[in-house]
């Protein structure tokens, strides 16, 4: 249910604003999205699984503090980032 450690450098490579930049709004994101997506397609299968599902719900909370941050902060960031990764927010 956890992403691999090659897939997390591709996210990281790809939506880091500089050079070694993990910590940033855009990649935090970007990995959550990538675990959501992936616990999503767990749930397809195992639907009485609400241990994991509080989980999800925790990420996408999550998830949307720090979109909210980055629009706060810098809103065409954002916008370029929700666009990025086809949020519909």
């Amino acid at each position: 249910m956890s992403i691999t450690v090659e897939l997390k450098a591709q996210l990281i490579k790809d939506y880091a604003t500089k050079e070694g930049d993990t910590g940033s709004p855009e990649v935090q994101v970007a990995i959550l999205s990538s675990r959501i997506a992936t616990l999503t397609e767990h749930f397809k299968g195992h639907k009485k699984d609400n241990h994991s599902r509080r989980g999800l719900l925790m990420m996408v909370a999550q998830r949307r503090k720090l979109l909210d941050y980055l629009k706060s902060r810098d809103e065409a960031r954002y916008n370029t980032l929700i666009q990025r990764l086809g949020l519909r927010r």
